[in-house]
């Protein structure tokens, strides 16, 4: 990890980032350390934290879990993985379906629902084509869930590609363990 980009506390957030996260730093006890090195561009910052908000739409909050952990699961980014794992656990998904998912093989999954593997697939194959040659999977989604739904998904699919690729270039390890290191239950 590069020790060239400071870690900001809490406390040295500028004010706009803090207002975002207090309320996820209280829950959770920890500003995570993608927070601490990236406030150092608190509008653009600010703007990713909206921009991650606003690209759910209405999605259900477990398809957008499948697409993060996927992404996270892709891109061997534990620092996202371990702390979706645990948001995934908590609300009552279980750790079945976590490790369903994270075999990153839809068609092999007992836990997920045909509309789960149709995201799932999609993101799978978009992710490693960079988004070419997958108008039949998206086909599919858009026809399992709208199109508006359907660029929800792509939406926060790029969110967490984005995110992936900061936390890998600063080498960012992970806050908490894996659900499956340390025996997690909620």
């Amino acid at each position: 990890m590069t020790e060239k980009i400071p870690v900001l506390s809490f406390e040295e957030l500028p004010e706009i980032i803090a207002s975002q996260l207090e309320a996820k730093y209280q829950r959770l006890g920890y500003l995570g350390e993608f927070f601490a090195r990236t406030a150092h561009q608190p509008e653009a910052l600010a703007a990713f934290n909206e921009f991650t908000n606003l690209a759910k739409g209405s999605l259900d909050f477990k398809i957008v879990e499948l697409v993060a952990l996927t992404v996270a699961t892709m891109k061997a980014v534990d620092y996202e993985k371990n702390q979706h794992e645990r948001l995934s656990v908590r609300k009552g998904y279980g750790r079945d379906w976590v490790e369903d998912v994270e075999k990153l093989e839809p068609e092999n999954t007992v836990t997920l629902s045909r509309d789960e593997k149709l995201v799932q697939r999609f993101v799978i194959d978009a992710v490693n084509s960079d988004g070419k040659s997958v108008t039949s999977q998206l086909d599919a989604v858009i026809d399992a869930f709208s199109h508006e739904n359907a660029i929800a998904i792509m939406l926060v699919m790029a969110r967490y590609t984005t995110h992936a690729l900061l936390v890998n270039c600063m080498n960012i390890g992970p806050p908490v363990p894996s659900i499956f290191e340390d025996g997690f239950e909620g």
